[in-house]
C-alpha cells in the first residue's frame, strides 16, 4: 500500500498541469472585450496590462487540454492494449456524446448575451439555417470553446501514428516539421478560398492532420517517462525549457507589443506563431521534469474539474460580462473581474454538477467513465480526458 502511495504522488505533476490548463483557459478569455478583441475603444497605455497578462497565461492555451488528453490516452493503451475500434467506440462515448449536449446547450443559452447587446437577431437567423448546424456539430463553432472536442477526437482517430514515438522520443522534435506545414497550409487556405463556405471545413481538416504533431510530442513525453529519469536529470531538462521557454516569451512580448499598439491581434506576426504554439509542449516537459518535487495535494483534489472548467466557463462569462457592462471599468479592471469571479463562480458551479448523476457525464465526471484503479506501477489520475 505504500509503494501504490508513492508511486501516485508522482503524478500530481500531471493534475496540476490539467488544474493549470483550465485556470488558464479562463484567464485568456478574460483578457478581451465582450466581442472578444483586445480593448480597441481604450488608449494604448491602458492595454497594456491585460494583454501582458495574456500573454503570461496563454503558454497554457488549449493546445495543453490536447497534449494531455493525448498522454493520458497512450499511457491507458500502453498499459491495456485494446483494438482501435475499441478505442474509437469508448472516445466517441467519452467526448462526442457530452459535446453533443453542450452544442444543443449553447445554441440556445448565448441568446442571453446577444440579446443584451444587440445582436440577438443575427443569431436567430443561425439558428433557422441548417447550415448553422452543421457547423455546430462538426466543427464546435457554436461558442468560441467547443472546437477542443472535434479536434481531439479528429486527433485521437490518428493515434496508430503516434505510438512508434513512445519508443523513439527524438521524434517529438517533429512537431516543428508540423506546425511548419500549419502555418503554410493555413496561409494557402485562408488565400485561396476565402469567402467560400468550405474554408473553415478545409482548415478544420489542415488543423487536425498538423495537429498530428502534438500527438507525436505527447507520446515522446510518455517515452521519456517510461525510461523514469531521475531528479538530476529532471533539474537539467528543466534548465533547458527554461532556457527556451525565456527566450520564447521574449517573442511574444514583442507579439504583444503589437497588439497593444494596434488594438487588434497581430494574427500576420508568424513569430508569434511559433511562441504560442510552442510554449503548450515546453510547459508540459518543464513541470514533468520536476515530478520529484513536492505539488500540493489541493491540486490532484481539484484536478478532475478541470474539463468541466473549460466546457462551462463560458455561462459565467457571458453573465459576469452582463454585469459589469454598464460599469465605468478600465480593461485591467475588467479583466481581473472576469478572471476572479468567473473562475470561482464556474468551478463552484461545476462542483455542483458533479454531485448531480445526472448531469456529471457532461463534464467526464461520470461514474462509468472514471478509470479503474491503477496497478502501482503505473497509476493513470482519475477522471481524465484520455483514456
Amino acid at each position: 500500500m505504500a509503494n501504490r502511495t508513492s508511486e501516485a504522488s508522482r503524478f500530481v505533476w500531471l493534475d496540476t498541469l490539467r488544474l493549470l490548463a483550465g485556470i488558464c483557459i479562463v484567464a485568456v478569455h478574460s483578457t478581451s472585450d465582450p466581442s472578444g478583441n483586445p480593448f480597441p475603444a481604450y488608449p494604448i497605455g491602458e492595454r497594456i496590462a491585460p494583454i501582458l497578462f495574456r500573454s503570461v497565461v496563454y503558454i497554457a492555451r488549449t493546445e495543453l487540454f490536447l497534449v494531455i488528453s493525448l498522454f493520458l490516452l497512450l499511457m491507458a493503451l500502453d498499459r491495456r492494449p485494446r483494438p482501435y475500434d475499441t478505442v474509437i467506440k469508448d472516445q466517441a462515448r467519452r467526448l462526442l456524446v457530452p459535446f453533443a449536449f453542450w452544442v444543443v446547450f449553447y445554441a440556445f443559452y448565448r441568446l442571453i448575451k446577444a440579446s443584451y447587446f444587440g445582436y440577438a437577431p443575427a443569431l436567430l437567423g443561425e439558428l433557422g439555417d441548417p447550415w448553422s448546424w452543421v457547423g455546430y456539430f462538426l466543427l464546435g463553432n457554436v461558442q468560441y470553446h467547443m472546437h477542443f472536442l472535434p479536434t481531439l477526437f479528429g486527433m485521437i482517430l490518428l493515434f496508430p501514428a503516434y505510438v512508434l514515438a513512445v519508443r523513439q522520443p527524438i521524434l517529438g522534435v517533429m512537431v516543428l516539421v508540423f506546425l511548419a506545414a500549419k502555418l503554410v497550409l493555413d496561409q494557402w487556405l485562408y488565400g485561396t478560398f476565402a469567402g467560400t463556405p468550405y474554408l473553415d471545413y478545409l482548415v478544420r481538416v489542415a488543423k487536425i492532420l498538423t495537429y498530428g504533431g502534438y500527438g507525436i510530442v505527447a507520446a515522446s513525453f510518455y517515452g521519456i517517462l517510461k525510461r523514469d529519469f531521475d531528479a538530476n536529470t529532471g533539474r537539467q531538462i528543466f534548465g533547458v525549457v527554461l532556457l527556451l521557454a525565456a527566450s520564447l516569451f521574449m517573442v511574444k512580448l514583442v507579439y504583444a507589443y503589437q497588439i497593444i499598439r494596434t488594438g487588434t491581434w497581430a494574427y500576420n506576426f508568424t513569430p508569434g506563431f511559433w511562441a504560442d504554439y510552442l510554449m503548450p509542449p515546453l510547459l508540459f516537459l518543464g513541470i514533468m521534469s520536476l515530478r520529484h518535487k513536492p505539488f500540493p495535494p489541493i491540486f490532484s483534489q481539484l484536478a478532475p474539474f478541470s474539463f468541466g472548467i473549460y466546457l462551462m466557463h463560458p455561462i459565467m462569462m457571458d453573465l459576469v460580462e452582463i454585469m459589469i457592462a454598464p460599469w465605468d471599468l478600465r480593461p485591467w479592471q475588467m479583466a481581473s473581474v472576469k478572471f476572479s469571479l468567473v473562475l470561482a463562480s464556474t468551478l463552484l458551479l461545476v462542483m455542483m454538477v458533479s454531485r448531480i448523476p445526472l448531469l456529471s457525464w457532461t463534464i467526464g465526471l461520470a461514474r462509468t467513465s472514471r478509470p479503474a484503479p491503477p496497478r502501482p506501477q503505473a497509476p493513470v489520475p482519475a477522471a481524465s480526458t484520455g483514456g
